[in-house]
């Protein structure tokens, strides 16, 4: 039998996303908002790495070459890039072998955002846009006639005004998939993946069946068993780009959640709106509110930008009852979109929590002075730290510059991966996708790793 993660926190969690679910029956995600239990599930995480995206991804599409079946590959971003050269040289491989074995692979790439063209002139529809082999070229793919061993569609959704599809993951078969944090795009930046196999596979495909395969992506289902998952040698010497850091975690199945957050048109601006009100009671909004709300100890957080009301009242809230928090983000990164999205930009949100947690301190002293009995905890410690690259040499010249991770981990036991920010894009506009882990032992490793890959690349600001 599978373990199940705790129902401290499961239960409230599948309670109230399933209560509010009646007020969103339009979302596209309906099937899991309404019932939540079904994301339940467990994992072996594999793998953990960091580097650059080209690095990240270069590592995911070397394993990719194992498909024999299926090949299912969605990101945010589709730029031009190292990581799309990889893609396509990707593609032509597993087509000579299909080729050479008598066989179609079936092959689904899909993507949100491709150009500033390409957003305001796509169709906003759901069923997104299908492009014609004839087009591949342009979105610096093979022609047609050089992957004839593939069944391929190239699909995209974005529905304007903001709301693009912002997760990332790659399915293998249905038995191997990888959570990148990374785009297929040309950024430098500090980037990880999780490798995983067993159940949440399942949920996975579920995922992408329920929202991608709509408008004619279809795949057949069930998969037809692979009697084989041998690479040839040709393939498996194929140079890969080493990530930062590469660890093995624990091989031992894990109590698992799969977080989808659904698009929402409405980015629901209010000037004077309560930091917790309006907020979209998406299964990877919930699961991380309930998350930091009930930490006992201490939380991490790695996040590319930090301007969602909700987590940022949910993070002093922590540090009111004593949990010591660690937050790690960036600085000047996407300007104009935090301005068009959120009103704010990360560093006046990180200078305001510092001025509200220096009030918290301030209220304790004084309050302890005035009554030594007072049972009140003595709040958390607080340390916020900008990414900062190490310097750039001819020995390092892919040094990532900014840091893209979007990672939180509570009390040491849970661990949320995925393409989440905790900003307001993410828990507002944007489709997201996340997963749990509940294990000490991930937790450490994962930990361990994005430590000694930030050895000299953060600089403290508290």
């Amino acid at each position: 039998m599978a373990p199940t993660p705790s129902q401290s926190i499961t239960e409230p969690w599948v309670k109230y996303v399933k209560a509010r679910s009646r007020d969103h029956t339009s979302s596209s995600l309906s099937y899991c908002e309404q019932n939540p239990q079904t994301l339940i599930t467990s994992s072996q995480p594999d793998s953990f790495y960091l580097g650059t995206g080209a690095q990240v991804l270069s590592k995911v599409l070397s394993k990719c070459l194992r498909a024999q079946k299926e090949l299912i590959i969605v990101t945010c971003f589709w730029a031009n890039s190292q990581s799309q050269d990889d893609v396509a040289s990707l593609l032509l491989k597993l087509s000579s072998r299909a080729i050479a074995q008598n066989r179609k692979i079936q092959v689904r790439l899909c993507f949100s955002s491709r150009s500033i063209a390409q957003k305001l002139f796509q169709t906003s529809s759901l069923d997104g846009k299908i492009y014609p082999s004839s087009s591949w070229a342009s979105l610096g793919l093979p022609a047609p006639e050089k992957l004839e061993g593939l069944e391929l569609v190239v699909k995209s959704v974005f529905v304007r005004p903001f709301s693009v599809m912002h997760p990332k993951f790659i399915l293998v078969d249905r038995q191997l998939a990888f959570m990148p944090s990374c785009n297929v795009s040309w950024e430098k930046w500090f980037e990880g993946c999780v490798e995983m196999r067993g159940e949440i596979c399942e949920k996975l495909f579920d995922f992408w069946q329920v929202f991608w395969s709509r408008g004619g992506a279809s795949l057949p289902s069930p998969l037809i068993e692979s009697t084989s998952t041998e690479v040839s040698d040709a393939l498996t010497s194929t140079p890969v780009m080493l990530p930062l850091k590469d660890i093995t975690l624990s091989p031992e199945l894990t109590p698992t959640i799969l977080l989808p957050s659904s698009h929402h048109i409405n980015p629901d601006f209010h000037p004077f709106m309560s930091p917790k009100s309006h907020i979209p009671p998406t299964p990877l909004n919930v699961f991380l509110l309930q998350l930091l709300d009930g930490a006992k100890l201490n939380i991490y957080i790695q996040t590319p930008n930090l301007t969602s009301g909700p987590a940022i009242s949910a993070i002093l809230d922590a540090l009111q009852r004593g949990v010591h928090v660690h937050l790690v983000t960036s600085s000047r990164l996407m300007i104009v979109e935090q301005l068009v999205t959120a009103g704010t930009i990360t560093e006046f949100e990180v200078w305001k929590l510092r001025r509200r947690y220096q009030k918290l301190v301030n209220l304790h002293n004084c309050s302890s002075i005035s009554d030594p009995e007072s049972q009140r905890p003595r709040p958390g410690t607080l340390h916020i730290g900008y990414y900062r690259p190490r310097q750039i040499s001819k020995d390092f010249p892919d040094e990532p510059v900014k840091s893209h991770l979007k990672l939180t981990i509570v009390d040491e036991e849970v661990v949320v991966l995925g393409s989440g920010n905790m900003d307001r894009a993410s828990w507002y506009t944007s489709q997201e996708l996340g997963v749990a882990f509940f294990s000490r032992g991930v937790a450490r490793d994962i930990k361990t790793c994005v430590e000694e890959g930030l050895e000299g690349r953060v600089a403290y600001v508290c």
